[in-house]
């Protein structure tokens, strides 16, 4: 808890303007997010909570336990918090590029997110959750990855955020039971019917996330017809039914890598088993796709090799 910087209620209502509409970041189930200038200039994200109740005051506590034991490049920063107000303030490192959903379903046309940029992005989230996991000081469980709580910095770097119904696990345990809690079309159907969440969860959501990334679909939607409504549900059967490459994303497409889509395209089909024990880890995802990446740059640099040798005789 060392690392937790403490600000006064005025310091923050004077960061965002006394919290002014133009501030604001997002809003979700949680409270609001305010774009923030503290007094050294330093650019930052509030989040305000809703009018609190016991059960958000214990998210928050929770928020701030988790981020307090958590440093990894792609996770968001939690800076510091405000004790003195009724509703509980958190204070984060601002990230400028949006959230990940926004970059996929809403594409900026200059700038659209490219095959290498979507591949990078699935193994820096799949690292962080793996770090979660396994190699922070207690295993956590994020509880609700999507993309929404994704965010992206200047460079598209992937940064995991929102911890509030996370959990760290003792080290003896495997899974917990809770009211299920998540988002709709992410979560582990496993997890629904048992009441036990599992690492294996998040791995469930991170499927859902990588197949966001190969289609360009959200993964509930009720304007696709009624066998498209669940992208997952859709994106099995089109996979068992050879047909991957009829649901693709044109930017991933794009150029001929038809192999490389199916090993991405089994992998998320095996993070979405509906048998929990099916399901790799987190860290063997991210081993899978850190090879993806290494070869694609590997034939790439043989690619543009083999054009200079042309180019020289």
């Amino acid at each position: 808890m060392d690392k937790i910087q403490v600000f006064t209620a005025e310091e923050l209502a004077k960061a965002t303007n006394q919290y002014n509409e133009n501030r604001i970041l997002g809003q979700g189930g949680q409270g609001t997010v305010f774009k923030g200038m503290l007094s050294d200039g330093s650019i930052v994200a509030i989040k305000k909570s809703k009018l609190v109740d016991e059960n958000q005051l214990e998210q928050f506590i929770n928020e701030v336990i988790v981020l307090s034991q958590i440093n990894h490049r792609n996770v968001v920063k939690l800076l510091g918090c405000c004790l003195e107000t009724e509703i509980p303030i958190l204070v984060y490192e601002f990230i400028s590029g949006g959230t990940l959903f926004h970059n996929i379903h809403h594409e900026n046309e200059e700038f659209p997110l490219s095959w290498d940029d979507r591949i990078r992005i699935a193994t820096e989230i799949a690292g962080a959750i793996a770090y979660l996991h396994s190699a922070a000081s207690m295993p956590i469980y994020h509880r609700d990855i999507k993309s929404l709580n994704i965010l992206l910095d200047d460079k598209r770097r992937a940064k995991i955020s929102d911890f509030g119904i996370s959990r760290s696990i003792s080290i003896d345990k495997t899974h917990i039971t809770t009211l299920v809690q998540g988002t709709f079309g992410y979560l582990d159907p496993e997890y629904f019917q048992s009441s036990q969440f599992t690492e294996k969860s998040d791995v469930y959501s991170f499927g859902v996330v990588l197949v966001e990334l190969l289609t360009g679909e959200t993964p509930i939607s009720s304007t696709r017809s009624i066998e498209r409504k669940s992208l997952i549900t859709y994106f099995i059967s089109s996979m068992n039914e050879n047909r991957l490459l009829e649901i693709l994303d044109s930017q991933v497409t794009k150029e001929d890598r038809k192999e490389k889509l199916h090993e991405v395209a089994n992998l998320a089909k095996r993070c979405l088993s509906l048998n929990g024990k099916e399901r790799p880890t987190m860290k063997e995802v991210t081993l899978k796709l850190e090879g993806l990446r290494r070869y694609e740059r590997y034939s790439h640099v043989q690619k543009n090799g083999s054009r200079g040798a042309v180019y020289c005789r």
